[in-house]
């Protein structure tokens, strides 16, 4: 069997048969008198301290100050991770800041623990003592949110009461990130008089009502996007005063990048734009931005970017080292023939998991990511059929009671070997159960795929990911740095690690790449130049860009301005050029753009050579319609069929994120065709093998009232009918 059980371990810490690596811990565990070591996890519902906080505390050797900051080990959850930081590089406890230096009013925000840790103690005299813009470049599990709360604090600090008009905005790349920030910051910040207000998905304009009244606004840049490209003026953007950007980095991500780019500017444009109309009196309210991201070897870009023309940015770097769990990072290359397939060579892995989990799981709950969901329940099997988990009878009794109230039939089977799997497309009964059952720790190992990494906090002591390459619109891909980074952010929490190991597997053909990234080696561009013409577009129907002089300063507003000087080749310029030769070659971007959009009368120039949006321009802000759908419109004569509008409305940019899952192309083609069933009213030729194939049938099986018994089917009918109302 794959773990054995230790006996009581006394001083001379005896080990019968372990599968412990003793080489690694045998100098704690000398230390540590009479620790009893129960089973492979111990179940530890009311102090979530580490199983090992007793050598958390031997690893200190210096008692005294313990005893004279009066720190108990046992009443904070935090204190393994405050010794850790003294222990680990011999500092004193009186280097981290508090918690008794935040005003008392507002002290209920931290009361989790006494003291700041190492990251965030740094950072504690700029965000809680200067209104200065703010860059923090830390790893996963720095305890950024704490930063950006100080921010908040900061701001009520100063505000005079009662806080009225006062709206602070925060902005996360990932729907799921936004609502645990929501359920998270309602409690903290209700009770001292602040409402929040959650702005994802796909809410128009009854959320206008809402945001008057609320002061903390969670969003996406998505959202945040479109909901200040609809208003008739900037009144509500006006009043941010704290604009708080999470994961930051996601600026480099070729799709949604550009997105948040555009956000930030416009609100220093809006901001600029202000100070000039606003010359002679001081009445503006100065607009902090406070952005976390992850290691990346350019925040100083960030910062630039952030940085206003009175004051630099703060830039604070942190290094890996003091990340208060310490993350050991593998990558394991594995060879793969040329003639196999993808699919193929993500299914020999699913052979290796056992030995990787054996090897580095130190017998506490791993999390393995798949690229399919498919492939999650697959992996999982082979799993449970492999290993055997060596569970204490308690454990064994609860995971049995979990397993009953699951609907999932395989999932019960699976539960009681100590496995399970987790995704999207299960009920959410069901995932609940599995998150349960993985956060108090009975759950050896859970499989579980890429998207809920983003969102789901399930945090874990090994993290393996299972290939690096993942299933998008029909092909493999890589995944990108922001789903890498995002992955092994989950690999050991501050409550209950003092270590974690995170494993990549991958070709040994793309190993060294992922090695550098891990490194945080690779440099953050832009993609603005990619998507300029929908968001310059949308700048002109806001007025915030009038003319040709406004857009060339909204581009210097840019990080892509920022970048496009320091490295011109990537955005397709000539490496010899000045800065003025590299200014003159966006301006000419910027020139090209106004004339596509002016060439399909998306804007006109009026005499004093001012921009002025035509209706069709203001339709493709307002809903947020990609410009090459727009030229798609312009082809319409007026006298197509119902089945050619079908056809055209599928071919849409609007609809890529929808994926064509080999298991549903059954179903699609009885919709399609099926002399037994009802079937949709304009039958495609041949079998479904398209995204557009799949965006047309379903489109027409929901119009035609036609029942589908599939959930992830039902899933993205909904999202398409979402995004079909905007393109329709």
């Amino acid at each position: 069997s794959l773990f054995k059980k230790s006996d009581n371990m006394h001083g001379n810490t005896e080990f019968k048969a372990g599968s412990l690596d003793v080489k690694e811990i045998g100098t704690d565990l000398h230390a540590s008198e009479n620790m009893k070591e129960e089973g492979f996890f111990r179940n530890n519902h009311h102090a979530p301290i580490t199983k090992y906080s007793d050598f958390a505390l031997h690893r200190v050797n210096n008692e005294e100050i313990v005893s004279e900051n009066g720190i108990k080990i046992q009443s904070f959850s935090n204190a393994s991770e405050i010794l850790d930081v003294t222990g680990t590089t011999g500092r004193k406890l009186e280097m981290l800041r508090a918690v008794t230096e935040i005003p008392t009013q507002f002290r209920s925000i931290f009361k989790e623990f006494p003291y700041f840790n190492y990251a965030q103690s740094k950072a504690l005299d700029d965000l809680l003592y200067t209104d200065r813009n703010f860059v923090i470049c830390a790893p996963t599990g720095s305890g950024k949110t704490v930063m950006f709360e100080l921010a908040i604090t900061r701001l009520l600090m100063e505000a005079p009461l009662p806080w009225l008009n006062i709206k602070v905005v925060y902005m996360a790349p990932i729907k799921a990130l936004c609502s645990q920030r929501f359920d998270d910051w309602k409690e903290k910040f209700g009770p001292i008089g602040l409402t929040c207000k959650e702005l994802t998905g796909d809410t128009l304009m009854d959320d206008l009502f809402e945001i008057h009244h609320a002061d903390i606004i969670i969003t996406t840049p998505e959202k945040w996007d479109s909901m200040t490209r609809r208003w008739r003026d900037n009144s509500i953007v006006q009043l941010v005063r704290l604009f708080l950007i999470d994961e930051v980095h996601v600026i480099k991500d070729e799709s949604r990048g550009a997105t948040l780019e555009v956000v930030v500017s416009r609100m220093k444009t809006i901001q600029s734009s202000l100070w000039r109309l606003l010359k002679k009196h001081d009445t503006v309210p100065p607009l902090r931005f406070v952005a976390v991201s992850a290691t990346i070897p350019n925040t100083q870009d960030i910062a630039e970017w952030l940085s206003d023309s009175k004051m630099p940015a703060v830039c604070l770097k942190i290094d890996e080292d003091q990340r208060p769990v310490k993350l050991r990072k593998i990558v394991l290359g594995f060879p793969c023939s040329d003639n196999q397939t993808e699919f193929k060579f993500d299914l020999t892995l699913n052979y290796k998991i056992a030995s990787i989990i054996q090897t580095y799981s130190e017998q506490k709950p791993a999390l393995v990511f798949c690229a399919t969901r498919k492939g999650v329940q697959q992996a999982a099997s082979v799993l449970a059929k492999d290993a055997k988990f060596l569970l204490s009878i308690e454990q064994k009794q609860r995971l049995q009671g979990f397993a009953n109230s699951l609907k999932d039939s395989k999932l019960r089977d699976l539960l009681t070997y100590g496995v399970a799997y987790h995704h999207a497309g299960m009920e959410i009964s069901d995932r609940k159960i599995i998150e349960g059952a993985f956060t108090v720790g009975d759950l050896p190992v859970l499989f579980t795929t890429s998207t809920l990494a983003m969102g789901v906090n399930l945090p874990a002591h090994l993290v393996v990911i299972k290939s690096t390459m993942h299933y998008v619109g029909g092909m493999f891909q890589e995944y990108s740095e922001t789903d890498i980074l995002q992955m092994i952010g989950r690999a050991g929490r501050p409550q209950f690690d003092t270590t974690a190991t995170a494993v990549i597997m991958t070709r040994c053909s793309t190993r060294e790449r992922y090695i550098q990234m891990l490194n945080g080696a690779d440099m953050i561009e832009s993609s603005l130049h990619r998507h300029l013409i929908e968001h310059l577009n949308a700048e002109i129907v806001l007025h915030t860009v009038t003319d040709v002089s406004v857009a060339l300063e909204w581009i210097r507003s840019t990080f892509l301005y920022i970048r496009a000087l320091k490295n011109p080749t990537h955005y397709g310029f000539s490496s010899g050029l000045d800065k003025v030769g590299i200014e003159a070659k966006l301006q000419e971007l910027c020139l090209k753009n106004l004339n596509d959009l002016s060439s399909f009368d998306l804007i006109r120039m009026d005499e004093a050579n001012n921009f002025k949006p035509t209706e069709t321009g203001r339709l493709m802000a307002w809903y947020y319609i990609a410009f090459d759908t727009v030229k798609q419109f312009f082809t319409i004569k007026g006298t197509e069929t119902l089945n050619e509008l079908v056809t055209m409305i599928s071919n849409c940019t609007e609809f890529v994120d929808v994926k064509l899952r080999t298991n549903e192309k059954k179903i699609l083609n009885t919709l399609n065709k099926d002399k037994d069933k009802i079937t949709i009213r304009f039958p495609m030729e041949g079998k479904i093998k398209t995204r557009e194939m799949k965006v047309n049938c379903l489109i027409q099986a929901q119009l035609g009232c036609i029942p589908i018994q599939d959930f992830t089917l039902t899933q993205d009918t909904g999202r398409i009918f979402r995004n079909g109302l905007r393109v329709t």
